[in-house]
């Protein structure tokens, strides 16, 4: 019988991790599972009086967390002076790093390490449902785990700016969907579940200070066997946070201040010239389809030093199959992602019309009759804002449970 790793950074979080923990320890789990916290922070902060009070919370956090004897918990010090981060090894992917070795020390290859964060919510039965994804799914080695963010419901602005962030990455990875991408995951580092062996296999996170659950679940992706359905969401909290230099945190900080730039709402006709490549990569691969015929295809040999990246895969590989896979591995999310941007760069004045384009292609008839492409995101109130969110939300459900 496997056991279930729950891995969870800790900065800062005296006020939000003891409800996690509760959360935890409510689980009508089937499998045993033990909880290993990592408290951590630099440990220059013990010298600048600005960040102290982060010091502060994590011993506290430290003294508390063996009162907890409900759960079988593992506690790792990246906090206490002499114990913190040294130099620029320091964040939440390293973090993540060091709770992922220390369960890889010490586990069995089936046992199945779950990802979450101090300050997420989950519902009882979470832990079950993603231990019957992998026992119905033998061959999943990953799960990128939907997710819901919770309302506030006392501070307007906060919630608008949480809305709308989710509202670009819903966006974001509905157009991926559409277009079948092996690409069309969302990744949160509290959304995320995985077979010991199989992170093991892919030699562990890359520790980055941000943006380390991205190129985590695209080594699943790249790997095969990656799952997006689960019948739970985890619910992430949404905070000003300017602790990493991109994610949830810092999109809601600069969008309460109505700066979006970062995160737009992409048109889906920015997609097609990927879905085109999908659909002609046997012509690519029989040397019938000349690059500069798909504007993705000139883009990512533009990204490439060799002078034709298609033959020297096609010298490469046995056959289609192989054509293919080798296709994806340089065509992947981040290349996707840096397309579409560069795309968008293009076409700004889309940006107003993009949702309420892509509702009319995805959704004609729940579109609601309130939703005009000449109003602007600050014009809705977060009620009509939140009903946005649940029918992208639904959408991606759904064709979540249809990947792979």
């Amino acid at each position: 019988m496997p056991t279930l790793r729950i891995a969870i950074p800790a900065m800062d979080e005296l006020d939000y991790l003891p409800v996690t923990l509760a959360a935890l320890s409510k689980q009508d789990s089937v499998l045993p599972f033990e909880v290993y916290v990592c408290v951590n922070q630099p440990d220059i902060y013990w010298s600048i009086p600005e960040k102290r009070s982060i010091c502060e919370n994590n011993q506290k956090l430290l003294d508390i967390l063996p009162l907890y004897t409900n759960l079988r918990l593992h506690i790792i010090d990246h906090a206490s002076p002499g114990h913190g981060w040294q130099g620029k090894k320091h964040g939440v992917g390293f973090a993540r790093r060091s709770l992922f070795d220390k369960i890889l020390s010490e586990c069995d290859p089936n046992d199945i390490i779950v990802s979450l964060d101090a300050d997420t919510a989950i519902n009882p039965h979470y832990l079950q449902s993603v231990s019957d994804q992998f026992k119905q799914n033998p061959g999943m080695n990953a799960l990128a785990v939907p997710y819901y963010h919770p309302l506030d419901g006392r501070d307007e602005t906060r919630d608008r700016a949480l809305l709308r962030y989710e509202i670009y990455m819903r966006n974001y990875a509905v157009n991926l969907l559409k277009i079948k991408s092996p690409y069309g995951f969302t990744a949160l580092g509290s959304a995320i579940a995985m077979r010991a062996e199989a992170l093991r296999k892919i030699g562990n996170i890359t520790p980055l200070q941000s943006g380390e659950d991205f190129y985590l679940v695209q080594k699943f992706c790249k790997m095969g066997g990656l799952g997006l359905f689960n019948t739970e969401c985890v619910y992430p909290a949404g905070r000003y946070s300017s602790r990493v230099p991109f994610g949830t945190g810092p999109a809601m900080q600069q969008g309460a201040n109505g700066v979006w730039d970062s995160y737009p709402i992409y048109h889906h006709d920015l997609f097609f010239a990927i879905r085109e490549a999908y659909g002609k990569l046997h012509d690519l691969y029989e040397n019938k389809l000349s690059v500069t015929d798909n504007d993705f295809l000139v883009f990512l040999q533009k990204e490439n030093d060799k002078p034709d990246i298609w033959e020297e895969i096609r010298k490469n590989v046995s056959d289609f199959p192989h054509f293919v896979k080798a296709f994806h591995q340089k065509a992947d999310g981040l290349r996707i992602l840096q397309y579409v941007r560069t795309k968008h760069r293009k076409q700004p004045e889309k940006e107003r019309t993009a949702l309420y384009d892509n509702f009319q292609i995805w959704l004609p008839d729940k579109c609601p009759e309130w939703f005009h492409p000449t109003r602007s995101f600050f014009q809705y109130s977060p009620e009509q804002l939140n009903s946005l969110r649940n029918l992208l939300f639904e959408e991606e459900m759904t064709l979540r449970s249809g990947y792979g």
